[in-house]
């Protein structure tokens, strides 16, 4: 049976910075679901195990083929569908062999079935795309499926797949999700989308401290979690109360010493003993004395250390949560109002076409669409960076937006002075208190922005515009879950349960737009509606 097997593999960035130490796993013929925080290591053991980087410590062994779909791959000008599928030079033979001017060698080589086979490749990831088609004319996700429908199409016996569902529209990431659920080889899959990660076989989770492998799906990966965090807290209550047993312990028996010492001293003093014999007993009570303090502290450090450890795994398991000051925005306020709006990019080409939205009130607005459809458009009238054509865009209420790339904070500033930028305050304390709420306590409030990750970026664009005295009544979000980790989009959908404005987001991901409650969809391209 095709198999991999990693063994004590160590592997460092190249200032020495540790990203896996002495990680041993194996992968059978199963769909495994690779999870943890952004910077874990997850792309790099897929790079180590498809050999495109190489192992410094440790042992990697696989039998059987392997494909790999890395998240970012250059194109070249003239390379085409068929490239991907190792294809061009049987298709040429192909041509040839239609033109009549193929030699008798060449006919009896050629496979007749191949254009059909490719053809029902791309069908699987729902790819309208010929063998000809040039990449360069494809959007990102769509190479990202012709990718896939190439690896798919040469049948390894492991697919690796890194964030294959990023970009995609919702055709495509349903497409790539069904591809998936039916696969029947070895694959592991690292992906933030949790929709993909139901159809796993099991789950692996990463950590600075290794690995830990759940069998089953997402859901039930959640579950596990979950029946952890009790049995954490359970640990917790039972930590805190031996150090209450601890230290009431230790003070009934300092109180028992105290009182047997002064009942001693008073016998000595009234003469009834010999006074050899009340030294003897003053050095045992002051070993006796020591003794029992160094005891008591043992007993103290360990019950110390006991709580500690389970409070760490509490906050581990613990889910994300904060408390936001409220907008004050009324239920009937019209919050956005478009009317008839025909938009584009250039002159005579209308990207939409006569829309019309209405927001009111502290609804949650999701906006839909495949790539092209117009979402960005849409985004840019609302906010004023395009102008209509035709019809009337009315913001009516003050809001923010926060783009994939969180372009509102200044990458050269520490968030502290982000935070002081946007919200105008020069309140250190009500500075630090705000983003502390959204984890940034002590020392990482001054952490420059373009050191974050992009899960720990948003956050910190989500503080910064949320976590002020009066957070804007009307919120919108271009496509937040790209690039997050779990952990990370938790953390947002935990933020935004805590808002009480109005919502506006674009996203293809359907678990993030379930979990912060939208209530209504737009959905663009071809004739805009709004669905409810």
């Amino acid at each position: 049976m095709p198999a991999i097997s990693v063994s004590q593999l160590s592997w460092s960035t190249p200032d020495h910075r540790p990203v896996l130490v002495d990680l041993s796993l194996s992968f059978g013929a199963e769909r495994a679901g690779l999870v943890g925080r952004n910077g874990v290591g997850k792309s790099t053991l897929l790079k180590l195990i498809a050999g495109q980087l190489p192992v410094q410590s440790g042992r990697i062994s696989a039998s059987g083929t392997i494909g790999v779909l890395h998240q970012v791959v250059q194109v070249r000008p003239d390379e085409t569908v068929a490239d991907l599928f190792g294809a061009t030079g049987a298709l040429a033979l192909l041509r040839r062999a239609e033109e009549g001017v193929a030699s008798l060698e060449e006919l009896g080589e050629a496979d007749w079935t191949l254009e059909d086979r490719i053809a029902s490749a791309l069908g699987r990831v729902g790819l309208d795309a010929g063998p000809d088609t040039l990449l360069t004319a494809l959007s990102g996700g769509q190479r990202t499926r012709a990718r896939l429908a190439g690896m798919v199409f040469a049948e390894p016996d492991f697919l690796l797949l890194d964030e294959p569902t990023n970009d995609l529209d919702r055709a495509g990431r349903d497409a790539v999700i069904a591809l998936l659920a039916g696969w029947r080889a070895g694959a592991i899959v690292v992906s933030h989308d949790r929709e993909l990660l139901d159809t796993m076989d099991s789950i692996v989770e990463m950590t600075s401290l290794g690995t830990t492998r759940y069998g089953g799906n997402w859901t039930h990966y959640r579950e596990r979690k979950a029946i952890e965090l009790t049995a954490a807290e359970r640990d917790l209550t039972e930590a805190e109360r031996q150090m209450t047993e601890v230290a009431r312990g230790i003070q009934e028996t300092a109180e028992r010493k105290a009182r047997k010492d002064g009942a001693g001293k008073r016998k000595g003093a009234r003469g009834d003993m010999p006074r050899i014999l009340i030294g003897a007993r003053k050095d045992r009570a002051e070993d006796s004395g020591g003794e029992n303090r160094r005891l008591a502290e043992r007993q103290r450090t360990q019950a110390a250390e006991a709580a500690a450890a389970a409070r760490e795994r509490v906050e581990v398991l613990q889910p994300f949560a904060v408390t936001l000051a409220p907008t004050g925005l009324p239920a009937n306020r019209v919050v956005l109002e478009i009317k008839d709006v025909t938009a584009g990019h250039e002159t005579g080409t209308p990207v939409l076409r006569n829309l019309s939205l209405t927001i009111s009130g502290p609804e949650r607005v999701a906006v839909t669409g495949p790539n092209g459809s117009g979402k960005t458009t849409l985004l840019g009238l609302i906010t004023g960076a395009l102008a209509p054509w035709s019809g009337t865009v009315r913001v009516q209420v003050d809001l923010a937006m926060l783009d994939q790339r969180v372009s509102l904070l200044d990458p050269h500033g520490s968030i502290r002075d982000n935070y002081a930028r946007i919200n105008g305050t020069t309140d250190e304390n009500a500075c630090r208190a705000a983003l502390a709420r959204f984890m940034f306590r002590a020392d990482a409030a001054l952490q420059i922005v373009s050191t974050l990750s992009g899960g720990q970026m948003l956050r910190a664009g989500l503080a910064c515009v949320l976590g002020g005295e009066r957070p804007p009544s009307l919120l919108i979000l271009d496509e937040p879950t790209n690039h997050l980790d779990l952990d990370s989009i938790e953390a947002v959908e935990a933020g935004l349960a805590a808002y009480d404005g109005a919502l506006l987001v674009v996203s293809h991901d359907e678990a993030f737009l379930d979990a912060i409650g939208v209530e209504r969809r737009v959905a663009l391209g071809g004739t805009q509606r709004d669905d409810p």
